[in-house]
């Protein structure tokens, strides 16, 4: 379902948020829809990645894949990440002989201390310092990674160095003027559009159309466990099995 296709079809998302709502784009402006279906599409794609780790959800519409590069710099163990990067799914450090080495992730609860105890790194008031090395950990503090091991090109290849796999929020819509078509449709599959079309449409319904509200309020949450579902069925390397009883034939 596109976002809005034209004023003599009628078959996009604003278009069935104007059905669900009895209005149009002087009651309820495309800006204000715009807005909303944002909100909405952030709101599921938040669940989808909340609901199931198993399956790598990225939205359909971009077209570069999500994992980011940078360069090591010697003597430097934290780097701060782009604000696109929902979650960090993997991060790998190139060694000498051209070979990506996943880290592991630090977890302190299983560990019993911390990552600055662990691996005997301090604070100089301006910059983490550790031992130099191929690092084999990292620990994530708001928006900056912080390594196990100093990089130096003794142990690791800096330029390009760094790569990150992540996870990122929803390429949203940008607003369009009343007369023109937008023809982008959202990244999900498209049996699940007009789920966006409701949950836009509830705001508007909670101020004018109050009878509908309920009514709204239930096919939201039915049609988002059925994405959920979805998503969570689509599990990668892994092929859903038969299972048999054992039956006894006399």
């Amino acid at each position: 379902m596109q976002f809005y296709d034209s004023e003599t079809n009628k078959q996009g998302i604003c278009s069935e948020i104007d059905r669900l709502c009895d209005s149009n784009d002087t009651s309820y402006t495309r800006l204000a829809k715009t807005s909303r279906v944002n909100n909405a599409l952030e709101e599921l794609v938040g669940d989808i990645i909340n609901n199931d780790g198993t399956w790598q959800y990225d939205d359909t519409n971009y077209t570069t894949t999500p994992f980011g590069q940078g360069n090591l710099v010697s003597g430097q163990i934290s780097y701060s990440f782009a604000a696109e990067y929902l979650q960090i799914e993997e991060i790998s450090i190139l060694d000498t002989s051209g070979y990506y080495r996943k880290l592991t992730p630090f977890d302190s609860a299983e560990e019993g201390k911390t990552f600055e105890e662990t691996f005997n790194i301090t604070y100089d008031g301006s910059a983490y310092v550790a031992k130099d090395g191929l690092a084999t950990h990292y620990d994530i503090v708001g928006d900056t990674i912080i390594l196990s091991n100093s990089p130096t090109a003794t142990y690791a290849t800096l330029t390009k160095g760094l790569k990150i796999k992540f996870k990122r929020t929803a390429q949203l819509f940008t607003a369009v003027s009343t007369t023109a078509a937008d023809t982008t449709e959202p990244g999900l599959p498209s049996t699940h559009h007009v789920v966006l079309a409701y949950m836009a449409s509830l705001p508007f319904c909670m101020t004018y159309k109050k009878d509908r509200v309920p009514l709204y309020q239930n096919k939201i949450i039915e049609m988002k466990k059925t994405l959920l579902k979805h998503y969570s069925s689509r599990q990668k390397d892994k092929k859903n099995v038969m299972e048999t009883e054992s039956i006894s034939f006399r």
